[in-house]
């Protein structure tokens, strides 16, 4: 019997995905890559992985800036968009589901940003991630995983939203079930009604250091925002975790 897909399977290989996601913060997602980077105190030439790259804006940022950069996302159609507008000789694409190994001991560090986590039915599937990241990363390599507060998404969460983005209409539900944050996504592009979800698993701090204890890394540091601010639980905007292979 064929797999049936999973969510975002279907939602990011969507061409309504990128239009109501295109005002995403260029700039801040570039603040918070130069502040990381000069935290890390990374040498230039050092191999970076940018774990569920999306449509590569992130990677080719970090190839610019003089690093040797491999993006790798599950949706086909966000690699070969990667691939045609950024491909370089030090900057290369491929289709790759997160939970799976790719390349051994050959990565000094490994990003994954802007909540690219958390998204499947169980947490052994997170910790086969932070599985696949511990191989793919050279022993004393640097993992940062870039996830949502939970406690402040939670306290905060906008119901019911809706937006228009070049022409197309988005009708968005947002509820807390079964563990999740899930957002349910109406598209009317004038033409036909299109339902999506997202889901992204509750992941708190205590998940992440047993995801971490389980590969065997050491948590370096945790900050709450995009400035390198401390974490606090009740205040802070994200929850950005750097840890190492030990």
């Amino acid at each position: 019997m064929e797999k049936k897909p999973q969510w975002f399977e279907i939602w990011f290989d969507s061409p309504y995905y990128p239009i109501l996601y295109k005002n995403r913060n260029i700039d801040e997602a570039q603040f918070f890559i130069n502040n990381l980077l000069a935290w890390l105190q990374a040498e230039k030439g050092s191999r970076i992985l940018d774990l569920a790259c999306g449509r590569g804006r992130h990677a080719n940022y970090l190839a610019q800036k003089g690093y040797s950069v491999v993006g790798i996302d599950i949706s086909a159609k966000s690699i070969q968009t990667a691939q045609m507008r950024y491909q370089a000789d030090n900057l290369d694409f491929y289709i790759q589901d997160m939970r799976l190994p790719f390349r051994i001991n050959y990565f000094d560090y490994i990003f994954n940003f802007f909540t690219s986590f958390g998204y499947f039915s169980s947490l052994d599937e997170n910790q086969a991630v932070f599985a696949a990241i511990s191989k793919g990363l050279k022993k004393g390599g640097k993992v940062m995983i870039d996830f949502m507060n939970v406690e402040k998404v939670i306290n905060n969460i906008v119901e019911r939203e809706e937006k228009t983005v070049d022409g197309v209409n988005f009708y968005i539900r947002r509820e807390i079930h079964d563990g999740k944050i899930e957002k349910h996504i109406k598209v009317d592009d004038g033409n036909k009604i299109y339902m999506f979800n997202e889901e992204v698993q509750i992941l708190k701090p205590h998940h992440f250091y047993t995801f971490m204890h389980e590969e065997g890394f050491k948590l370096v540091k945790e900050f709450g925002d995009y400035a390198l601010n401390p974490f606090n639980a009740n205040q802070s905007d994200r929850y950005i975790i750097v840890a190492e292979k030990v």
